[in-house]
């Protein structure tokens, strides 16, 4: 896979705090980053509204307006996975 870059802005304080983790865990700011942002999208993709929305594509605004108010209505039940089926291929 290419590598790529990107920037961005962060206020200075969050610099040094990220410094100050990345020296005490002996890690560079880099991999602190990438670790914590892989971290985070991975927590997003567990998500029920990514996970509902992931395979429907060009969506209208009133789709996603729509979407999101049913899983807004849903309780903790209607998220959890009532079975699972596995499938060789």
């Amino acid at each position: 896979m290419a590598t790529k870059v990107m920037n961005f802005k962060m206020e200075e304080a969050e610099i040094l705090d990220m410094k100050k983790v990345a020296s005490i865990y002996n890690i560079s700011v880099t991999d602190l980053i990438k670790n914590a942002i892989k971290e985070y999208v991975d927590e997003l993709k567990r998500d029920p509204y990514y996970r509902l929305t992931v395979n429907v594509q060009e969506a209208s605004s009133e789709e996603t307006e729509e979407i999101l108010s049913a899983i807004e209505r849903m309780s903790d039940d209607d998220l959890k996975i009532s079975s699972t089926k596995r499938f060789k291929v």
